[in-house]
């Protein structure tokens, strides 16, 4: 019989590792069926969806309230398949809010849990990590300071490195893409990144847009290409339309990235793609006025970049919640196209902060790990 796999995540990130860890383990078992709670990167890679996570992910209590019955559903169709056809485990990627909920749930039907890409427990709500301990037969992580979090909370860890290291890597260079967009080279070029859910492009890129039109009245060389999330409504995009020496790409986040000289990018996983492309940033966030005051109390850290968290130290400027305004980002973002010296010294920084994210191959090391944990023997194939 056949190995089978179920897989959970509920972000574009997510869909990302899902699809680089399923190339791998076909690769490693070709006849493995993997199927699951993912998106389009999971699909190209060869896995099955079972429900698409798009449509799911938001951030947020009140848009997660709105949410609840589509999460339930889902939660529901997910344990009904697994009762029907009995998979050799789950591999729940981040998503905690869902995936805990759904972890347990496998458990309870005897499904062991693989848990790679570890909810940010050293930041914030550290008691998901009883949780853990409690549903999790594995946990993969990918950030090296994670293994001893866990480690010294009981739970089964293994550090395999972040999968960004294999992923985040452009084929077109910047003349082309300059070329295909209509733009000019050899003039200046900000990557922005407003995010990927419909509630963070409500509240940031709005604001982008307006230091992008300050930066444009001192330095009016300057041009912005938008790197676009695929599933979003083209509506949040119309401030952004408006720009002056502005484009928007859809799905290219790594070529925009390459091409560009500064990138001004929403907090979250874009801060470690725009690290691993070495490219000196200005990172931002906002969320609702209220969950801001209620959840902050909570935060056990006193900064939110992920490249910051990573380093120990402040490497990369951050703009979060009122301290986010059109004036403060132009500042920077000017900065950092005008002060040399300031954006060497922020690559340099950058490449340390790489350095600590493991060599590549860390979607490989996951797919072995998964096959060991539920004693599966590979095929590899050359």
């Amino acid at each position: 019989m056949s190995l089978r796999l179920l897989v959970s995540c509920g972000e574009a990130s997510g869909d990302l590792y899902a699809g680089a860890l399923t190339r791998e383990l076909r690769k490693l078992v070709p006849d493995i069926e993997i199927a699951g709670l993912a998106g389009p990167e999971f699909a190209r890679a060869g896995g099955k969806l079972i429900e698409d996570y798009r449509g799911l992910s938001v951030t947020g209590f009140t848009e997660i309230v709105s949410m609840l019955p589509r999460l339930r559903a889902t939660k529901a169709r997910l344990l009904a398949d697994a009762t029907e056809r009995r998979p050799d485990a789950l591999v729940a990627i981040d998503y905690f809010g869902f995936n805990g909920r759904l972890a347990r749930a496998m458990k309870a039907i005897g499904v062991p849990v693989v848990y790679y890409i570890s909810p940010q427990v050293w930041a914030w709500r550290s008691g998901r990590i009883k949780v853990l301990r409690e549903v999790a037969t594995r946990m993969l992580v990918i950030f090296p300071f994670e293994e001893r979090i866990y480690r010294d909370a009981g739970v089964p860890v293994e550090f395999v490195g972040h999968p960004l290291i294999d992923l985040a890597r452009s084929a077109t260079t910047r003349d082309e893409l300059a070329g295909r967009l209509g733009l000019d080279a050899t003039a200046p070029i900000v990557a922005v990144l407003p995010g990927s859910r419909t509630s963070e492009l409500r509240r940031i890129l709005p604001t982008q847009v307006e230091a992008a039109e300050k930066i444009l009245a001192r330095a009016p060389h300057t041009q912005f290409v938008f790197a676009r999330a695929p599933h979003l409504d083209d509506r949040l995009f119309e401030p952004a339309r408006r720009l002056a020496r502005a484009a928007i790409v859809e799905g290219e986040t790594d070529a925009v990235l390459a091409a560009s000289d500064v990138v001004l990018t929403a907090s979250g996983t874009a801060t470690v793609q725009a690290a691993l492309h070495g490219k000196p940033m200005v990172v931002v966030y906002r969320v609702s006025a209220m969950e801001y005051r209620v959840g902050r109390p909570f935060v056990k850290v006193d900064t939110f970049a992920m490249v910051n968290l990573i380093a120990g130290t402040p490497v990369v400027p951050e703009l979060i919640q009122d301290d986010f305004t059109a004036d403060a980002v132009a500042s920077e973002v000017l900065s950092l196209l005008t002060d040399q010296e300031r954006a060497t010294r922020m690559r340099a920084q950058l490449a340390t902060v790489r350095s600590q994210l493991g060599g590549p191959g860390a979607s490989l090391r996951a797919a072995h790990a998964i096959l060991r944990t539920i004693g599966a023997t590979c095929e590899t194939q050359s």
